[in-house]
């Protein structure tokens, strides 16, 4: 079933009436129980992308479509009780506990004092057990590591129960063994509950293994196809505006011609 729809989409900025587009002509369909990574070189206007279709940021042109409604029709709690977005940026210092940090995700949810009702409970729970942290929970969010940390942020999106959840660079900072556990995570929740999680990454080989579809994003083109279509289709040799580096379509990585 589809969940998001990017029609005909123009994204970049406008200042003092001039437009600078930083990609156009846009056509993106997010459907359920799918992981979708998003990828192009730095620069390539991921989170501009990102920020357009969470309706952080306006669209130049075109329309983005949430379960058959555009998207600027919701108000912010309508629009939290459908997608989750877990952004890049650090925390502000407080002394919240992981379970106090998860727990915010039922904001959308909780009346005007914000007390948990058992159902919040029991998502909050249920998010905590998806992503095998209880042990974490009496914690301060400032005393577990960055690939803790981020395990806490996804909680947080899955307890605020939407169908779509978007994370922009969730593996950034991570060595390779959290990497691959979080793909592995994002994987396992697509799967076990059937929501949609698209994310933006630098770890294309990883995602090449585990997503089942792909956003390329080049300074000529905006592709979604599947992993093995992508492969098939040489598109992974315009990512990076290097000749030095291509696609070995046999080995399914990139490797370096002057090495």
């Amino acid at each position: 079933m589809e969940i998001l729809k990017a029609s005909d989409l123009s994204i970049g900025y406008s200042h003092k009436k001039q437009q600078k587009i930083i990609a156009a002509n846009i056509n993106l369909s997010l459907e359920t129980g799918q992981l979708i990574a998003l990828i192009g070189e730095n620069g390539i206007g991921k989170s501009t992308l990102l920020r357009t279709i969470t309706g952080i940021q306006q669209p130049l042109s075109g329309k983005v479509l949430l379960s058959e409604r555009d998207i600027s029709d919701y108000n912010p709690l309508e629009l939290a009780q459908q997608l989750s977005v877990v952004l890049t940026e650090k925390l502000p210092p407080n002394n919240l506990t992981v379970y106090e940090l998860i727990a915010l995700g039922r904001q959308p949810y909780t009346n005007w004092i914000g007390k948990l009702t058992e159902e919040d409970i029991s998502k909050i729970k249920t998010a905590i057990e998806l992503t095998e942290i209880g042990h974490l929970s009496s914690k301060k969010h400032y005393e577990i590591s960055d690939g803790q940390l981020q395990k806490v942020l996804i909680a947080r999106a899955i307890a605020q129960d939407t169908p779509l959840i978007i994370l922009d660079e969730p593996t950034t900072h991570l060595d390779l063994r959290h990497k691959i556990s979080l793909l592995q995570l994002l994987k396992k929740l697509s799967l076990e509950t059937g929501k949609c999680i698209l994310f933006s990454t630098h770890d294309i080989e990883a995602a090449l293994q585990i997503c089942n579809k792909m956003v390329v994003m080049t300074s000529g083109n905006i592709v979604q196809k599947s992993p093995q279509e992508l492969i098939a289709s040489g598109l992974l040799n315009q990512i990076f505006a290097d000749g030095n580096i291509i696609f070995d379509t046999e080995k399914s990585k990139f490797i370096f011609k002057t090495l």
